[in-house]
């Protein structure tokens, strides 16, 4: 199989995706230990998007969701390779709008009975201390980011001056409301979840730790993430089965397509909750959520997440060019059409 991973420069990872070239490298690197030829394709000009088009590979790996533009409006990969016709891995353009906006989101899942932490949104002068939709403690952090961009310490407010502070400070670095949640003081978790082409979900959940602050709070923000300061690690078998039915309640409802990774907290009573979808996950080897999740808790080596991730992928490909894998706990055989 010829497959191009396509990703755009985006040096700020704003938005989800694989990661860092070097990331990207990654994926190249274990496509092509699998057996397929690989190449990485940066793309940031419509020109570039023509020439992948051109040389008509038989799948693309979409590394990034889109590609930005100067003056105009970004274009979106998944939009663009599906009018080209180009067979593109991950959910499609309508779906991953789930994944840049948390506030649509948590409306989708609350409206199918899904727990979501309580929220609104707002922006500077908006509230007065006294009309507040519920009480403090609060966490903000912006619509759109990923990557745990403009969360910090700050984004707990205990108050409304901490409030109004951080909601400016939001509002002015990404010009949108900022998202309001109700503070959960439990732990924290995400779920790496692969289906493949006959619905056969893998889910790996663990428990993300981030290190105490001098506040003594404990935020997975842009810092932490960063420098790789948080612990991961396996979750108890007691506690498992609720974490995953979440996640993959949400995965479902969401209409999420091959692979994404859900987040999710506890309250205090040990409530689990949906926070956000990451359907572009990072694939850094050794230390991106979505490869990790798989290697602790269903102790898969990279490479077997890759392939994984490409089975659905290569069975919406023209049967005669491709393979079929299926997979069992240690191995994978190829199966004839």
């Amino acid at each position: 199989m010829r497959i191009e991973i396509i990703t755009s420069q985006n040096n700020e990872l704003k938005e989800t995706g694989f990661g860092s070239h070097l990331a990207c490298a990654n994926v190249v690197e274990s496509i092509e230990r699998i057996g397929h030829i690989a190449t990485l394709s940066v793309c940031v000009s419509l020109n570039d998007l023509v020439n992948v088009v051109q040389r008509k590979p038989d799948l693309v790996i979409l590394a990034a969701k889109y590609m930005p533009v100067d003056n105009g409006d970004d274009i979106w990969f998944s939009e663009y390779f599906a009018k080209n016709k180009i067979i593109f891995s991950g959910s499609d353009r309508e779906t991953l709008k789930y994944d840049s906006d948390k506030v649509l989101a948590k409306s989708c899942l609350t409206n199918v009975g899904i727990s979501t932490a309580l929220y609104f949104t707002a922006i500077p002068g908006q509230y007065h201390e006294y009309d507040l939709p519920f009480s403090f403690p609060l966490f903000l952090k912006p619509i759109d980011a990923a990557n745990g961009n403009g969360i910090d310490d700050l984004s707990f407010v205990e108050n409304f001056n901490e409030y109004e502070s951080k909601v400016l400070s939001l509002y002015n670095l990404y010009q949108l409301p900022v998202l309001v949640e109700e503070y959960l003081s439990g732990r924290e978790f995400t779920v790496a979840i692969i289906e493949n082409d006959t619905g056969k979900i893998l889910a790996s959940a663990i428990e993300i730790t981030p290190p105490e602050s001098s506040g003594g709070l404990r935020i997975l923000g842009a810092e932490v993430k960063k420098f790789d300061t948080e612990t991961l690690k396996e979750i108890e078998e007691s506690e498992i089965k609720s974490i995953v039915d979440l996640a993959i309640e949400a995965f479902i409802a969401l209409g999420i397509r091959g692979f994404g990774r859900i987040d999710i907290k506890m309250d205090s009573n040990r409530k689990c909750y949906f926070m956000e979808a990451n359907l572009v996950p990072g694939m850094n080897y050794g230390s991106s959520y979505f490869p990790q999740a798989c290697k602790i808790a269903n102790n898969m080596p990279y490479d077997k997440v890759t392939r994984l991730m490409l089975e659905e992928c290569l069975s919406r490909v023209l049967p005669q060019k491709m393979p079929i894998y299926t997979h069992s706990a240690d191995n994978y055989s190829p199966l004839a059409h």
